[in-house]
């Protein structure tokens, strides 16, 4: 699916002091981004604080967003929990929406109820079916307690080769990454299939190992206030510009996500530094140390 190849922005939702959603930040953001630097933006993922608001601010966030990139830009949309019958459910109502705005969903793995591997592969066996579009599968076990391992991901796309069209990895565990990539080429060459999965780093920090191993791009955090820095890392898999992000990268995770990159562009004017309970602000800290890091 060469639209989600490259460098996909996993998006912030910028709050106000009251802790609405800052429609004119959103508009500033979102302009940084259609700059031809990205190749496409995911839209409320875990990134965006999704989990802390209302169905109806889901909507309207997503409503402004599309109006706003007005098709420059494919659109991801994160559509995940881990309560199967209510992703299913949220499918359904946004099915016509769904099919005609955005390219794909993202769905996370089921988070703290940690179902073995067996719930994972039915529960995105269930997610495929009731999407009306490709589904790219989302494994960052440090945030939801489980892993999906290669295998699982080889039996959920086989089971749906025409919905499976990625997996968004953030295992952080290369070795891992490298078998996945390695199941699926042989995959390819067993069945001469075209509409293979794409392996999408999670990690900013390991972006280029990932690519080098056959990978497809990076869904980024740090592009949200470094677009053009990380397209060179993504398109040229220029590693020694992503060398010298890794500080700032170790920054951006220090006190949790989107903490980090909400300092960032808060310090660079785009935003002003609101997060939703239970999330907050970062500390004054590591303000200084990215106030620091930017400055270099």
């Amino acid at each position: 699916m060469k639209e989600l190849r490259g460098l996909g922005t996993a998006l912030i939702t910028p709050f106000k002091a009251d802790k609405s959603v800052d429609y004119e930040a959103l508009a500033r953001l979102l302009d940084t981004q259609l700059t031809g630097a990205v190749d496409y933006i995911v839209v409320l993922g875990t990134t965006g604080e999704a989990a802390t608001m209302t169905d109806k601010e889901r909507k309207e966030v997503r409503t402004f967003i599309r109006q706003h990139v007005n098709g420059r830009l494919p659109l991801v949309l994160g559509v995940g929990g881990n309560n199967t019958a209510a992703v299913i459910a949220d499918l359904k109502a946004m099915r016509t929406e769904l099919i005609l705005d955005f390219t794909a969903i993202l769905s996370v793995c089921p988070y703290y109820n940690k179902p073995n591997q067996e719930g994972l592969y039915q529960h995105f066996c269930a997610v495929a079916e009731a999407s009306p579009i490709p589904v790219i599968l989302y494994n960052v076990p440090g945030r939801t307690g489980v892993n999906l391992l290669p295998e699982t991901v080889m039996r959920i796309y086989n089971a749906h080769p025409d919905k499976i069209c990625g997996i968004k990895e953030a295992s952080g565990n290369i070795e891992q990454i490298k078998h996945l990539i390695n199941l699926i080429n042989a995959e390819g060459t067993k069945r001469e299939a075209i509409n293979l999965p794409l392996v999408i780093s999670g990690d900013d920090g390991i972006a280029c190992k990932v690519m080098e191993a056959g990978g497809a791009g990076l869904i980024s955090v740090a592009s949200n206030a470094f677009p053009e820095d990380f397209k060179a890392i993504v398109h040229k898999k220029d590693q020694v510009k992503q060398a010298k992000y890794d500080h700032m990268v170790r920054l951006l995770f220090k006190e949790g996500n989107p903490v980090g990159i909400k300092a960032v562009l808060a310090q660079k004017g785009i935003i002003e530094n609101y997060l939703r309970l239970p999330l907050v602000p970062a500390s004054k800290e590591l303000q200084e140390e990215i106030k620091k890091e930017m400055a270099k």
